[in-house]
């Protein structure tokens, strides 16, 4: 009797990551820029609203860019000794993972869709979203890179180290996504020694600034559209949330 081969171990890298709407005739997704920094309470009341309405039909899907000042993020997984330096404002979220910092010069984007329109898979939408990211990079001839153990994407340096430059932090609420991603372009990395980033103290976090590109947040804003439409399918302008 022959023993069957064994069977292929499943990661987020081997997931599909087309992640557009299974009707095809589905609206776009709106995309929306805030130039001014957003105050994490607002955002965080105006997502929930959108993905509310979302939920009930009401609403298009969205991805919203923005910046924040200077504060702390704690998910449901953050432990508090990862506060190592409460010198900015810390908000208490309900989205996945540990301790992040946003602040001017990082794009975050908060992305609300609708699982039930695309795929019930939390897990092959985490790898979207990574896949989106990596090939946001890819664009500025970046290579980001997944890791098995930890959410987020990452780069290596010279030298044999790596560094996270993108980190993922979502919840999902009657099938409808709300937080996202946040993608460093030129913060000041020194704001993250107040925190252990996502508990991950081994490795620490890089910029495209640090890695010797600067770029503008509408050029990162203009690269991010297109590779989001790649993975996710087609956007039209919308109007601002707050």
């Amino acid at each position: 009797m022959n023993a069957s081969a064994p069977t292929p171990a499943v990661t987020r890298a081997s997931l599909e990551t087309d992640f557009r709407p299974l009707d095809s005739s589905a609206p776009p997704v709106e995309w929306v820029v805030s130039d001014a920094l957003v105050p994490y309470p607002e955002a965080l009341a105006a997502m929930e609203a959108r993905a509310a309405a979302i939920a009930e039909g009401t609403a298009a899907e969205c991805v919203w860019l923005l910046e924040h000042p200077p504060l702390y993020t704690a998910g449901t997984s953050a432990r508090p000794e990862d506060l190592v330096d409460a010198r900015f404002p810390v908000y208490e979220t309900g989205r996945g993972g540990q301790f992040t910092y946003h602040g001017p010069g990082q794009r975050v984007a908060y992305v609300m869709l609708d699982l039930k329109r695309r795929s019930a898979d939390v897990r092959r939408y985490v790898s979207a979203l990574e896949a989106w990211i990596i090939g946001t990079l890819s664009a500025f001839n970046v290579t980001g890179e997944r890791r098995e153990d930890r959410v987020g994407v990452w780069v290596r340096r010279k030298g044999g180290g790596e560094d996270k430059i993108a980190a993922i932090g979502i919840r999902v609420r009657r099938w409808v996504t709300f937080h996202g991603i946040s993608l460093n372009v030129e913060p000041d990395l020194s704001h993250f020694g107040g925190i252990v980033p996502c508990g991950v103290r081994e490795h620490g976090v890089t910029s495209l600034a640090d890695l010797g590109l600067p770029v503008t947040m509408a050029e990162v804003d203009a690269v991010m559209r297109v590779a989001f439409e790649e993975v996710f399918g087609p956007t039209v302008p919308g109007k601002p949330l707050v």
